[in-house]
């Protein structure tokens, strides 16, 4: 299969690509992965760079752009951004917090058919999501959610960051997304960005780990990321990729151009290049450190028995907390503890 050979051939370009498309933001999340770094933008790309980086993906068949922030809606153009990725074929997916999503943008929205769309909510309690988004974040995600419902979107999913705050909550924000026709989709929690700060304070102990992994044995079709298959059971092997996607499978482009191994190493020590001023495909296959990750083999998982389930999981991880992607994911259920 393709996920088990990934090590060994590299892909000709990634399947899909993290855009943060805009460092400007209307919230100031506790756990944001970028609001440090969005503050250290010169600026976000103008809309003809946007769109000569959308035809650099296309030429090289990426298949899907996943578009965050910032806030993607505090773009004046990002309708014609859209438009412009699904004229050409381009698969859209808008990470947003809702709070710019009135009835007209999500019928709007609702007419492309190329689209898919996450809404952020930490919390199916209003005083767990807000604690963590901001005062009134509950009811601004929910009011969107309402409104795409209404419009009858069809590719809407609730993304929750998992903490320690909010994760015996998932089974509720399971049934919450169930009852709007959307996914649930779960996204672990790293030290990155604002998150560094809140580590001590959200990050999952060993016990309530294994309590996650659990829940997700049980609702197999709550979406997660690759990271994930370092924190749960084998039996969730089969549903998606048991390995770190960086520079194999995505990589990560900021509003100024500049691009990385993944969302969460956007440290100046992984810079690889901007593609403002090289074409994208020719970063993506002669960066050093891109290589690096495609051949990343962590020393202290080699002859560990959960090895074959997560190769070594979240080198993000491993940098914030060890200070070395080669380390293995101090925060997997076997290293937890140790």
């Amino acid at each position: 299969m393709l996920k088990d050979n990934l090590h060994n051939i590299p892909l000709s370009a990634p399947v899909n690509v993290t855009w943060e498309i805009t460092r400007r933001c209307n919230l100031n999340c506790k756990h944001c992965l970028s609001r440090d770094r969005m503050n250290d933008c010169a600026s976000d790309m103008t809309f003809e760079e946007c769109k000569q980086f959308v035809d650099d993906l296309l030429a090289c068949s990426v298949f899907q752009v996943n578009i965050g922030g910032g806030e993607p809606f505090m773009r004046e153009d990002i309708w014609d951004i859209l438009a412009y990725c699904h004229e050409n074929g381009m698969v859209t997916c808008v990470s947003t917090n809702g709070s710019l999503i009135d009835e007209k943008a999500a019928k709007r929205l609702t007419a492309m058919p190329l689209n898919y769309i996450q809404v952020s909510l930490d919390g199916y309690k209003k005083e767990t999501n807000d604690a963590i988004r901001g005062d009134g974040t509950y009811d601004i995600a929910m009011g969107a959610i309402e409104r795409f419902t209404a419009a009858g979107f069809p590719h809407l999913s609730i993304n929750t960051v998992v903490t320690r705050v909010n994760f015996r909550e998932l089974p509720y924000l399971y049934a919450l997304a169930k009852k709007y026709h959307a996914k649930t989709r779960l996204s672990r929690f790293r030290p990155s960005g604002n998150a560094a700060a809140m580590w001590d304070k959200y990050h999952l102990t060993k016990e309530q780990t294994l309590e996650l992994a659990k829940l997700l044995s049980e609702y197999h079709d709550i979406v997660t990321g690759d990271s994930f298959f370092s924190i749960t059971a084998a039996d969730r092997k089969h549903l998606g990729l048991n390995m770190c996607g960086a520079a194999k499978m995505t990589c990560s482009v900021s509003p100024d151009g500049n691009m990385y191994p993944c969302a969460f190493l956007q440290q100046d020590d992984f810079l690889v290049g901007n593609v403002k001023q090289e074409k994208f495909i020719d970063i993506w296959n002669n960066a050093p450190l891109l290589n690096e990750f495609r051949n990343l083999k962590p020393t202290s998982c080699g002859d560990c028995e959960r090895f074959d389930t997560c190769h070594g999981g979240c080198p993000a991880i491993a940098y914030f907390l060890k200070n070395d992607i080669h380390a293995g994911d101090p925060a997997c259920i076997v290293n937890m503890g140790k």
